[in-house]
């Protein structure tokens, strides 16, 4: 019997043990509701001690099934990630959300359309386009080389499905409402994906918490500005960022918000003094204090101020 015990106490503990990453820790999908849950990923870039993993990835476990959001970048996080939803719960992935076209929050589709051949693949319309003409390939081939090569294999499984902005969503038993109320914020293919039953909003990457990305060429720190403010509004329970820790909108969307708006103000001033984004970095720099220990200040905010100074410049305030 002591025996017998001992191999169910094993048996137990294996199952229920996290992902662990060498050099960054454990992950495991943590309780957001008794529904709702996210694994909240490495803050920094692709490598090949995370094989591509650094996004925030989702499950809703319904009733008949389970909904997963952004399952990551690589065909190997998706594996770990399908891993992980089954030590939870024996129930079938029967659908799947993508937030953008940035490859770290979707590549993974592969690992779940491999075991769940029939689970349908949301996204923007304009997500769907881009990533087959050829977003896929370019981020594909980045990750592989920033993971040196640990992501090899990963192969572009494209979402299946469009969404727009309010549709609601049936998934299994679980009801999902769409948002996208600008044309364009963090890029042209974001998608805001509210979970009905536990008022979960997931807001890929137009909100960000203690880490600091990129804005590309399609994006509109603008626009994202208004997404953010459009999120709070909506007056939900629970905010997923694309990126770092979890909360209420307190917590999880107005730290983010109150960086774009201080970038904003300084851009403002800066413009009506006729100053270079090298002579506002000072007074920026000042008010953003809060700021400095988040992944990516210091590669990323020169950059941003500049993005910020040039749309203040083109909307002539």
């Amino acid at each position: 019997m002591k025996k017998l015990a001992l191999l169910l106490t094993l048996s137990i503990s294996t199952l229920s043990h996290a992902w662990t990453i060498d050099g960054y820790g454990d992950y495991k999908f943590e309780a957001i509701t008794d529904s709702v849950y996210v694994i909240h990923g490495p803050l920094d870039e692709p490598s090949a001690g995370n094989k591509g993993f650094m996004n925030n990835p989702g499950m809703i476990i319904g009733a008949d099934g389970v909904i997963v959001i952004d399952p990551g970048g690589s065909y190997q996080t998706g594996k770990k990630v399908v891993s992980e939803v089954k030590k939870i719960t024996d129930k079938p992935i029967v659908a799947v959300f993508n937030t953008h076209v940035h490859g770290d929050h979707w590549l993974g589709n592969q690992a779940i359309i491999e075991q769940y051949p029939n689970a349908k693949i949301y996204a923007h319309p304009q997500m769907i386009a881009q990533a087959k003409e050829s977003e896929a390939e370019f981020w594909i081939d980045l990750i592989e080389r920033m993971t040196e090569g640990s992501s090899k294999g990963t192969v572009a499984t494209y979402p299946t499905d469009a969404t727009s902005h309010l549709q609601i969503i049936n998934a299994g038993s679980e009801q999902f409402k769409i948002h996208n109320p600008t044309t364009k914020a963090h890029t042209t293919t974001d998608i805001m994906i509210e979970h009905v039953g536990s008022k979960t909003l997931f807001l890929g990457d137009n909100d960000l918490n203690h880490r600091l990305g990129g804005f590309g060429s399609t994006s509109d720190m603008h626009s994202n500005i208004k997404v953010l403010n459009y999120a709070t509004n909506l007056k939900l329970s629970h905010y997923v960022p694309g990126h770092g820790p979890s909360g209420d909108a307190e917590h999880a969307v107005k730290p983010y918000l109150g960086y774009l708006l201080i970038l904003q103000d300084e851009a403002k001033k800066g413009y009506e003094e006729d100053l270079a984004d090298y002579e506002i970095r000072p007074s920026i720099v000042k008010r953003l204090t809060a700021y400095k220990d988040w992944h990516g200040f210091d590669n990323n905010l020169g950059r941003h101020i500049n993005k910020m100074l040039l749309e203040v410049e083109a909307l002539d305030f």
